[in-house]
């Protein structure tokens, strides 16, 4: 029986561990911290807009507490800068069978890479052959040790899924992607299967420019026109690399499709995303360098310039390293730093 590893926890993490878990399969959550505790005294709480159910689950707090086997499925859920320790973590451990080792995780293992931005899959084929990108929409928050909130209906997230690149895949590839699919659509999760994961990728990560801009500003004025000229930037960057993104309309139509986001009871009707979550739970680290950052990577790599995303990333790092706290600058201050004429 296939058996999924969540490695990383969180929001994302924790929100499909948790359905696959309450849809019967085989699932370890691999957390850290309280958020471990928690998971192994009570479960996973998940609140949803229709139910709050307290999953028992199984979490370990690393790969070394856990016997592989060739019917396992890695699932990295972690943010993009965590990326590295984590498959290090898990690349050389031992694949299992009949007490026989068979090889190692990275030579045998398939490794699914769920999170935002576009670097994950260049770092995980460092270390595992066999990669497959993830493509995630999955509106969820985790705040509080032990409990995710995911707030989409009738689908929790919904998640394109290719090999990566997608020129390597082959019949063994599909007949995987398919069965993943097909359990993972019994767990409320949405998994269409395109031939190549990456310019959906792409499209998304123009849209998690906007995560720093909610983040900083939070409430604190309309920062939707900073958003919207960081977007242009990134678009304007992308074209002259030549790289390929989803159209906005095929992205609009296919989320549509999916899912629609609906209040939590309890919750506000507005929650944070991951990189507000970052702040908001002062973890001293932060995302932005593989969203902004990679927008302004790109540039510089073809000779260009991503003033605007540059200066996000910027001051992320400083927002991450100080503490500071979501809503901390308005709008007006931020559009000054950028260097964008206030309205």
């Amino acid at each position: 029986m296939r058996r999924y590893i969540i490695i990383g926890a969180g929001a994302i993490g924790g929100a499909v561990g948790g359905r696959l878990a309450q849809a019967g399969f085989a699932t370890v959550l691999v957390a850290r911290g309280d958020h471990l505790a928690a998971l192994r005294a009570t479960g996973l709480r998940m609140r949803t807009p229709e139910e709050a159910v307290t999953l028992p689950v199984t979490a370990i707090g690393s790969a070394a507490e856990l016997e592989l086997t060739p019917d396992d499925v890695l699932v990295l859920t972690t943010k993009t800068h965590q990326a590295q320790a984590a498959l290090v973590d898990w690349v050389d451990r031992p694949v299992l069978s009949d007490g026989k080792e068979l090889g190692t995780a990275g030579e045998l293992l398939p490794m699914l890479t769920a999170l935002n931005g576009v670097a994950s899959e260049r770092i995980a084929l460092r270390y595992f052959r066999r990669v497959y990108g993830v493509c995630v929409w999955l509106p969820a928050v985790h705040l509080v040790p032990g409990e995710v909130i995911a707030r989409a209906v009738p689908y929790t997230g919904l998640l394109h899924l290719s090999r990566v690149p997608a020129t390597s895949a082959g019949p063994d590839d599909h007949e995987l992607l398919a069965s993943i699919k097909a359990d993972w659509e019994q767990a409320h999760l949405k998994v269409p299967l395109p031939e190549d994961v990456m310019p959906w990728k792409y499209r998304k990560l123009i849209g998690n420019l906007g995560n720093i801009f909610q983040a900083l500003v939070a409430g604190n004025g309309d920062h939707r026109r900073l958003v919207a000229a960081a977007g242009a930037e990134a678009r304007s960057v992308l074209a002259a690399a030549k790289i390929t993104v989803t159209s906005d309309e095929d992205e609009a139509a296919t989320r549509a499709d999916g899912f629609t986001v609906r209040p939590v009871p309890g919750e506000p009707e507005q929650l944070g995303g991951s990189t507000w979550q970052s702040l908001a739970r002062a973890t001293g680290s932060i995302e932005t360098d593989y969203l902004n950052g990679e927008i302004a990577r790109i540039a510089h790599g073809h000779g260009l310039t991503a003033p605007i995303n540059a200066k996000m990333a910027t001051l992320a790092r400083a927002a991450a390293r100080s503490g500071q706290r979501p809503g901390a600058i308005s709008a007006d201050e931020l559009a000054r730093d950028l260097g964008i004429e206030a309205q």
